[in-house]
């Protein structure tokens, strides 16, 4: 049975469930979700799995989402256990080469995996991320560069995307 050890990320209006296996960050959840997604996706996701409350364990991915939160880094340098398709990967293999502070738009990130025509299925891959704010979804906007979609809520993405300098603090 696969142990996936977990903890609940409290900062400022964030509250963030986090679970990583023994790879790495395997999930960040949507802002004040439920325990109940995060168990929804597990099964789901590892159905042969067992959900561990592990804090200590889980500080080192925690501190890493909170200094990103204050602002204090701007890219992430913990290892990720992200469980996805072939497609799903190269996908979100392209959203972690977003810059900080610059966004994307989904048919970009098409060209740049060769699939110019999967447009579509690149935001069906992008709405999967399991594992938010690391891996930037929250970079990749409409073509006319219009806010879209984001698994996290567009409250999230819009704060997301001030605190990167994206969004003006006042928009």
């Amino acid at each position: 049975m696969k142990k996936i050890y977990w903890t609940l990320l409290d900062h400022e209006s964030w509250k963030l469930c986090l679970a990583a296996t023994d790879a790495g960050l395997c999930y960040v959840g949507s802002p004040n979700a439920p325990f109940a997604e995060l168990e929804a996706w597990t099964k789901k996701r590892f159905p042969a799995s067992e959900l561990i409350q592990a804090d200590a364990r889980m500080e080192r991915y925690a501190e890493a989402i909170r200094n990103y939160l204050r602002g204090s880094r701007s890219g992430f340098d913990i290892p990720l256990d992200m469980n996805g398709t072939a497609f799903q990967q190269s996908v979100w293999r392209e959203l972690l080469r977003i810059p900080h502070g610059t966004t994307c738009a989904y048919s970009d990130i098409a060209d740049r995996i060769g699939r110019t025509s999967a447009v579509r299925a690149v935001g069906t891959a992008i709405g999967a991320n399991p594992v938010l704010i690391a891996v930037p979804c929250h970079r990749v906007v409409g073509k006319n560069g219009k806010l879209t979609g984001y698994r996290g809520g567009m409250k999230a993405k819009e704060a997301l995307l001030k605190l990167e300098g994206i969004l003006a603090a006042d928009s």
